[in-house]
């Protein structure tokens, strides 16, 4: 077995680890480098399997967090489309703003069944685990870009400023959309699957 296929669980305050924390584009999600020299720690048995469920587990979970954004971005908007008004009705009963809703409603319903898929073929240790996880990060960490995008323009000026939380939220998903791999990256491990050498 190579250096390469071995896991150890270390604690972060054990001697040899230190701990760097990094200047992100996300201020609300604390990312850090570690470096280990000489720390010891713990041997996991079956490194490549553990890292193989480490991996699904955390493109599920990245995939969910994207949901839940996107979610609160269309849950936002509409709130806001009800409250503003503009030229004496609210600005949600325009058919132009409820199109861009519906937009934003039907990709987050898109992206709620590839993270359903995912969870349960990798709970019931499906065939198609693997490339469920893979449809699943892609797809709703650019569903959550997208309607973060949409949650800006939406709101109008007030999206655009410093004040409002959009911005946090398209912070958010942009990193969301690098984190474990981008989009692209997991596309081409599904056309892999599908085509083989042909993708």
């Amino acid at each position: 077995m190579t250096d390469t296929q071995r896991m150890w669980i270390v604690r972060a305050d054990a001697p040899g680890v230190t701990v760097t924390r990094q200047t992100t584009m996300d201020q609300t999600r604390p990312l850090a480098h570690v470096v280990l020299d000489g720390a010891q720690g713990e041997p996991l048995p079956d490194a490549p399997a553990a890292l193989a469920a480490a991996h699904r587990a955390a493109f599920i979970t990245v995939a969910a967090e994207a949901l839940g954004g996107a979610q609160a971005c269309l849950d936002r908007t509409v709130a806001y489309a009800r409250e503003r008004v503009q030229f004496g009705r609210p600005i949600g009963s325009f058919q132009a703003y409820k199109h861009r809703l519906a937009d934003m409603m039907i990709e987050i319903e898109q992206a709620r069944s590839a993270v359903y898929w995912a969870a349960c073929a990798v709970d019931e240790q499906s065939d198609e685990a693997a490339m469920a996880v893979h449809a699943a990060k892609s797809f709703a960490a650019d569903t959550f870009f997208r309607c973060a995008g949409d949650m800006i323009q939406l709101h109008g000026g007030i999206g655009f400023t410093w004040e409002h939380d959009a911005h946090l939220y398209f912070k958010r998903a942009r990193a969301l959309q690098t984190m474990l791999g981008s989009g692209n990256w997991h596309r081409e491990q599904i056309a892999m699957m599908i085509l083989g050498e042909a993708a």
